[in-house]
């Protein structure tokens, strides 16, 4: 199965989104939140990526939601350290996380998870706006 790796700049961010998307995934979803620095601070570290990633340990690949670009930096270094297949989404993390733990919940493969959570980026909250 699919797993998620949520990589935020805020561990509590990254632990609330990890929180709505287990919900979705009906606890079949193996889901890891990482933020924050090794000192507790806001901002990213690629060891704690390294670390979340290896308690993982993806059958299926790893599809990762990031909340801000240096995020990415720090998870593709992580990542391609590891030799695990993965794919980095555009998504926003919040929305993306959710539908993609709804998708690899059902089965849905690594590029269909990765599309499932892109969708979330025509999500329309307020449709009187």
């Amino acid at each position: 199965m699919v797993s998620l790796l949520l990589v935020s700049h805020s561990e509590l961010l990254a632990a609330g989104a990890r929180e709505l998307a287990a919900e979705m995934g009906h606890g079949k979803v193996a889901i890891a939140a990482v933020g924050g620095t090794s000192e507790g601070k806001l901002g990213t570290s690629v060891e704690r990526i390294g670390a979340a990633l290896l308690a993982l340990a993806p059958d299926d690949g790893v599809l990762v939601l990031v909340d801000l670009g240096s995020a990415v930096f720090s998870a593709e270094l992580a990542l391609e350290q590891s030799g695990v297949r993965y794919r980095i989404s555009n998504a926003s993390l919040v929305e993306g996380a959710v539908f993609a733990a709804a998708a690899a919940a059902a089965g849905a493969t690594l590029d269909q998870v990765a599309a499932a959570a892109e969708k979330s980026r025509t999500l329309v909250k307020v449709h009187d706006a």
